[in-house]
């Protein structure tokens, strides 16, 4: 294909080499981005940020990740993707080495983009090396090997993070950003993918198509990430945000729509079976949330810091390896399905798992179902890849720029509408327990009496006086009430995501069978055997 190398045979050190470059690419893709969003807290003290601008930082990632995707296919088919990396790897870190000198909100807000232009480049090209460290006849395993290792970013942050910080504070997290931008850099320059045809791919019209939709595909990213904490309804900007994202998609969608060579195949994109491939990949990621905003939240919640969270980000990173190579080993055409469906399982079990848990809730108490939701995320990344790139090349190699937007956007906001659903449907929950729990409070029954008594005793040695020690028993008997609705509410969104994916598992399940009896019908008859004859 135009833009792709050609696949040369290797010997087994140079594929060895392949192999190697590739897991050095893949982690970089997604680490920058992770390191800042384990350690989104720490940084916003260090640099003087508020929630709102810390916000903008992951924010800023997504908006240029997502847009990247628009004319990453068609820039390699015409001028090579190495020279693009070379490209984006080069500015990634000149911003991240001078974002050290030169402190403040906005160096931090142009790292971020960069991270994310580098990011889209960096992580096709994990792949793409990784493909010419397997034979032909193993293509699959190391596709599927290629986009997982870019899952395992998140995990070794967290783990590698805090040692990081202990070391010189935030600094070190952008010199260690830019030294792996740097080193990605070294290795696509000495190790050349091979070389590949190119064609004449860009159109005038292709610049006017992405001028109006990287800010619309922008402005949602920001809305889905700022809405929950500027809350939706408080703040007039993201409606406007909204509006004028509607507006350019609509006017972009009108200009494909009509083109004779689209950069997008709009009537493709709108058929039946893409609509219900957007929708289930959308769904898978959203119900992945679950790990990393429901899990993780609630042990945050609880008062769990980056250092005792450790020991669960080992366990995640191994099922994620487990459901990597187990997806690769099993790979097959007859696999597909079947790897999605168990992957959706998993997901189920390990949200109910998770429903019951209470105020005595730590991280060893979640290590089996967080494994289990590990292994869902490494194993349903390939074959769900797989299944949308064989629909779009049916159809010709230029829709498959298409479907590299269509399964960017429902990864990248599928991950960003799972956190701000779940977020807002947690503080609304939270809210109702806590009036629930508050009702119940009252100061001249017995037990409640109690426990003031208790709370104030506390402070019986610095606080002499005991209207003031009752006034601060009172106070830690309130915090104690806010962390048990917080508890409860985190369990209902353990429940809802379970109940969400058995309905999606149900509806998976419905389709498959449709598809398998549409294709007995349409299967042309068996030859007659020899013998028969």
């Amino acid at each position: 294909m135009p833009g792709s190398p050609s696949t040369p045979a290797h010997t087994p050190l140079v594929r060895t080499a392949y192999a190697l470059v590739a897991i050095l690419l893949g982690i970089t893709g997604g680490l920058g981005n992770a390191l800042i969003s384990a350690n989104l807290g720490n940084i916003q003290g260090y640099l003087g940020l508020t929630p709102t601008e810390g916000a903008w930082l992951p924010a800023a990632y997504l908006m240029v990740n997502m847009s990247t995707a628009l004319l990453l296919i068609k820039f390699r088919q015409q001028y090579g993707l190495r020279r693009f990396a070379e490209i984006g790897l080069t500015v990634y870190a000149v911003l991240t080495v001078a974002h050290v000198f030169v402190n403040g909100f906005t160096m931090a807000v142009f790292v971020r983009a960069a991270s994310g232009f580098a990011g889209a480049t960096v992580s096709t090209l994990a792949i793409l090396y990784m493909l010419q460290a397997f034979k032909k006849a193993d293509m699959g395993k190391g596709l599927v090997l290629g986009i997982g290792i870019s899952q395992l970013a998140t995990p070794l942050a967290w783990l590698i993070s805090p040692a990081l910080l202990d070391m010189g504070e935030w600094h070190r997290l952008y010199v260690f950003e830019a030294g792996l931008a740097l080193c990605c850099l070294a290795a696509v320059v000495v190790l050349k993918l091979p070389p590949g045809e190119r064609i004449k791919a860009f159109e005038p019209l292709d610049f006017l198509t992405f001028a109006l939709l990287a800010p619309a595909l922008g402005l949602f990213a920001a809305v889905l990430t700022q809405g929950r904490v500027q809350w939706w309804n408080t703040q007039n900007w993201i409606g406007y945000a909204l509006l004028v994202a509607v507006v350019l998609l609509t006017v972009a969608i009108l200009i494909e729509y009509s083109r004779k060579n689209p950069l997008l195949q709009t009537r493709w994109l709108a058929s039946l079976e893409t609509v219900r491939f957007a929708l289930g990949a959308l769904m898978l990621r959203f119900i992945l949330s679950e790990q990393t905003y429901g899990a993780v939240g609630l042990l945050q919640n609880l008062g769990m810091a980056a250092e005792q969270l450790q020991p669960l980000y080992a366990v995640m990173l191994a099922g994620l390896l487990a459901g990597i190579l187990t997806s690769a080993l099993t790979f097959s055409e007859k696999a597909v399905i079947p790897q999605i469906l168990v992957s959706i399982i998993l997901v189920a079990v390990g949200s109910f798992m998770d429903a019951d848990a209470t105020n005595l809730t730590r991280p060893h108490n979640m290590f089996f179902s967080q494994f289990l939701l590990s292994v869902a995320a490494g194993m349903f990344m390939g074959p769900l890849l797989l299944i949308g790139v064989m629909a779009a090349l049916k159809n010709g190699p230029s829709y498959l720029v298409s479907f590299a937007v269509l399964f960017s956007l429902t990864q990248s906001i599928g991950g960003l509408a799972g956190p701000a659903a779940l977020g807002s449907f947690q503080v609304v929950r939270e809210k109702f327990h806590s009036s629930q729990i508050n009702e119940h409070i009252d100061p001249t029954d017995s037990v409640v009496a109690q426990r003031l008594q208790i709370q104030g005793q506390i402070y019986a040695s610095t606080q002499t006086d005991p209207a003031l020690r009752n006034a601060q028993g009172m106070s830690q008997l309130s915090q104690a009430a806010t962390r048990e609705a917080n508890v409860l509410a985190f369990n209902d969104v353990f429940r809802v995501l379970g109940i969400l994916t058995i309905s999606f598992l149900c509806w998976s399940l419905v389709h498959t069978v449709r598809a398998a009896r549409v294709a007995r019908k349409t299967a042309p008859p068996a030859p007659p055997s020899s013998a028969a004859l």
